[in-house]
């Protein structure tokens, strides 16, 4: 006669903590010997980029350093945070186990997870940025991306999920209502939405300017959503659950979609079909945009974020493996010219604060704040995951950006410019471009007509000249690195619209899925005072709240399109301005939290960055609002051309017509009115969470806003690989009878 299940006792739901401890204090020769080894590559590294002042360096040093600094902080720090200010408790049940509903709550695989987590923070800022900041040099960006991902981004996004997790998932906005009261909760709820709409205007402007006027592209690109409304109907309807089948589908429809690109792009339907014009490709982007947001997750985002997930990753890992295999040699300088002055031709202003705002995502992004706040603390199995997917997800992101960066420094310094440079500078011409980058005057810079032709016909696009956002130059690196390890010139056009591809995937994902999440804010914001509206299921809000935010986002993204100031050049700043001020209030929220729990020894770990990103972001806030200077300062542009235009002017500096000027006009009191908004409402946060924190102090704790505590009847391990200790246990769960074992979703 068998036991009735309500009798199995069950196993463990987390290994004993001193088992755990016992485990990771257990230093065997080998284990010494590997981390002596990853700590020799790293210094070694770091080194040699740091003193090395020859004509050029190898590539392999930016792989080597950052790959061994990440292993180290990872396995050190990010396990310093957890034991001493997370404390994450495994016999604790999650809010994906006690609140599971199929839907918005579910216990997922971390590795699963991990996918969907690193898709939906991985956008445009680790792409561009470092793009952007090459023109400084390399050791600038390289030492931020590298060192800001250990002591801020990844600090944050790991925290931020953790104390999001124990609060039943609740979103950036709930918690700073509850930790800040009503003035902070309600300025963090504004700061929150209408950040988010310059986020995702720029990242949609980034794939503008990836796809303007070229047809390989557009065509590639557009060819993708219906491959991904393909495999969300394939996983729901003909196999459901057949993940690896449909990803394997999925990745053969997209290099015919690549492949064909060039056939099509090459025929006389085919060029007059695609090749479109940005302001055109904008409003596709914007149309796309409201349909994925109000579409079914399954239908478009989950296939999408497999799609992504598998590119984003497999790309990055390909690149760093052909970097170390062609060795490619770096003969940008350390510290370039534009390093100690302000005038730079890409982004203007000086190395600080400007390095830190342009680079943005790739060492610290405020967006990673509302995913870790919005979809994965919902989907956590277990509480020491969270170290695995905030803090190790964040490392992904910025090995990315280092590719970036590495890509873009690869090729020619004069061909970087020529390429990132505002169309109003060189004209749009090739001959334009050789003016104006020879007219530089940058040491070892002599740009030919041939260097620029050649590199578009290689390529496969009509021209390469002020191809600014960032993506078509990292599409021209990674072409560059590629075909030099495989297939050789002849497949450059192969590789460059593969990247293409490639970015626009990562971009596009964090589009309509920022999208998604800007809804939700809002609905939840309208509930307020509409009940109706938090009610996510009810259509006709999610249609009007969806394109509210659309159109907030749309509007910015025409602004930027058909700015004669190039729009990524003058945009981007805001958007990263205002993703670090968005970091800063989310890290100040975390503070709040942290000194509520009475843990006021470990609170440096979230002061220190904390402190740096409020200093940075005031600084380059005040810069855009108060500096003279009409190239960094939006209101001293908006004053010249508006005095330009009352002194009957028909032409004024880039902008060669009437309507230019006026356009230079409208997006400068746009710009400098959000710099104003953005700054004021962040420092409210950031003031209200100080008194928070202090107030905490004679109390030694305040009141705890965590959910109440739940048993859970569950386990599942923490890392990417399990542990002795965690097999073992596996191993009883595994054993128990079917009905008994976890309700995991692996999709």
């Amino acid at each position: 006669m068998s036991t009735p299940t309500s009798q199995v006792q069950l196993p463990p739901a987390g290994v004993d903590p001193e088992v755990l401890e016992a485990e990771e204090k257990k230093w065997t020769p080998a284990k010494i010997a590997i981390w002596v080894a990853i700590a020799l590559v790293g210094g070694i590294s770091w080194g040699v980029l740091a003193i090395s002042r020859g004509e050029t360096i190898n590539a392999i040093w930016f792989v080597f350093a950052a790959v061994a600094t990440y292993l180290i902080a990872y396995r050190f720090y990010s396990k310093y945070i957890e034991r001493k200010v997370a404390k994450p408790d495994d016999f604790r049940a999650t809010p994906a186990e006690y609140k599971s509903n199929g839907k918005d709550f579910m216990p997922t695989d971390r590795r699963v997870l991990f996918g969907h987590h690193f898709a939906a923070i991985a956008g445009a800022g680790p792409l561009v940025g470092p793009v952007l900041a090459a023109q400084l040099g390399y050791l600038p960006g390289t030492l931020w991306i590298i060192i800001g991902v250990i002591l801020a981004g990844a600090v944050q996004d790991y925290l931020v999920m953790f104390f999001s997790m124990r609060r039943g998932g609740r979103s950036l906005g709930q918690m700073a209502r509850e930790e800040l009261g009503l003035i902070g909760g309600t300025a963090a709820l504004l700061a929150t939405l209408t950040i988010m709409i310059i986020i995702v205007a720029i990242l949609a402007l980034v794939v503008v300017n990836a796809l303007g006027e070229s047809a390989w592209g557009v065509y590639s690109v557009a060819l993708t959503i219906p491959i991904a409304l393909f495999m969300g109907i394939y996983l729901r309807y003909i196999r459901p659950g057949k993940i690896m089948e449909v990803s394997i589908i999925g990745f053969a429809l997209l290099m015919f979609a690549i492949i064909s690109g060039r056939w099509v792009a090459e025929s006389e339907w085919g060029a007059a079909l695609f090749h479109l014009d940005r302001p055109v490709i904008a409003w596709g982007i914007i149309i796309y945009g409201f349909i994925a947001a109000v579409l079914p997750v399954w239908l478009l985002l989950a296939p999408r974020d497999y799609l992504s997930t598998f590119m984003k990753i497999g790309v990055i890992v390909l690149l760093a493996l052909a970097i170390i295999v062609v060795r490619p040699e770096i003969s940008v300088p350390a510290f370039s010219e534009y390093a100690t002055r302000t005038d730079g031709p890409v982004v203007a202003g000086p190395l600080f604060p400007f390095l830190f705002v342009t680079i943005a995502c790739g060492a610290l992004s405020g967006f990673h704040a509302l995913i870790s706040s919005g979809t994965t603390p919902k989907l956590v199995e277990k509480e020491r995951q969270t170290r695995f997917l905030g803090y190790g997800g964040m490392l992904m992101e910025s090995f990315v950006a280092i590719m970036a960066l590495v890509a873009a420094i690869s090729i020619d310094r004069g061909i970087y410019f020529a390429m990132n440079s505002s169309a109003a500078a060189t004209g749009g011409t090739v001959e334009g471009a050789v003016a104006f980058v020879n007219s530089l005057g940058l040491t070892g810079v002599n740009l030919t007509p041939t260097m620029l032709t050649d590199l578009a016909h290689n390529v496969g696009e009509e021209s390469i000249v002020s191809r600014t956002g960032g993506a078509p130059t990292l599409a021209v690196g990674i072409a560059h690195i590629m075909n030099q390890w495989f297939g050789g010139t002849a497949l450059m056009g192969f590789w460059y619209h593969f990247a293409i591809m490639f970015e626009a995937l990562f971009i596009l994902t964090a589009v309509d899925a920022g999208t998604r999440v800007a809804r939700f804010m809002l609905q939840d914001t309208l509930g307020n005072f509409i009940p109706k509206f938090k009610d996510t299921s009810w259509r006709l809000g999610a249609w009007i709240c969806t394109a509210i935010m659309v159109a907030g986002w749309g509007y910015i993204l025409i602004l930027g399109v058909t700015d004669p100031l190039g729009g990524i050049n003058t945009f981007f700043p805001l958007f990263g301005i205002a993703n670090q001020l968005l970091a800063a209030l989310a890290l100040a929220v975390v503070m709040a939290i942290v000194a509520r729990r009475g843990n006021f020894k470990h609170l440096w770990v979230v002061i220190l960055p904390l402190a740096f990103a409020t200093v940075v972001t005031t600084v380059a806030s005040l810069y855009k609002i108060f500096s003279p200077v009409p190239a960094i300062g939006y209101w001293a542009q908006n004053a010249a051309f508006s005095k330009a235009l009352a002194e009957g002017k028909e032409s004024f500096g880039t902008a060669k017509t009437v309507a230019a000027m006026e356009a230079v006009v409208r997006n400068t009191t746009v710009q400098g009115t959000l710099s104003i908004v953005f700054l004021v409402l962040t420092l409210i946060v950031i003031i209200t969470a100080i008194i928070a924190t202090i107030r905490s102090f004679p109390n030694g704790r305040g009141v705890d806003s965590e959910d109440p505590v739940v048993e859970s009847r569950m386990y599942a391990p923490a890392g990417l690989i399990s542990s002795p200790s965690e097999k073992e246990l596996e191993k009883q769960w595994s054993s128990l009878p079917a009905e008994l074992q976890p309700k995991i979703s692996k999709h």
